[in-house]
């Protein structure tokens, strides 16, 4: 993949990121203090968990994007992080954070 297409979209997926984890940065908590988590009807503790778990989401793969602009940075960029085998330019296009050829993702289960 070029190096200027490489830039492009993992600056759309950092813009995409960002932009997300600014909706859920400034989120108030959802629980009401005055009733005890598990409470019938209680619904605000699972959003509160809910938001949280999206916002760790959304930070892992904001350091996926750092990660992937530093091996642009190296000239390992489209290299599988594992074997160094190229990652196919259609795999970069679909996920610009790509790690590891899709064989060596199914061998390690994710």
């Amino acid at each position: 993949m070029e190096p200027e297409r490489a830039r492009e979209l993992l600056a759309q997926e950092r813009a995409r990121l960002e932009s997300a984890l600014k909706l859920h940065a400034g989120a108030p908590a959802e629980g009401d203090a005055e009733r005890a988590p598990g409470s019938f009807g209680e619904e605000g503790l699972y959003q509160d968990e809910f938001d949280e778990g999206r916002r760790r989401e959304l930070e892992a793969q904001l350091a996926a994007v750092e990660r992937a602009e530093e091996r642009l940075r190296n000239g390992t960029y489209g290299l599988s992080v594992l074997s160094g085998e190229p990652i196919p330019d259609a795999r970069l296009e679909a996920r610009p954070t790509a790690e590891l050829t899709v064989e060596e993702q199914q061998a390690q289960g994710r």
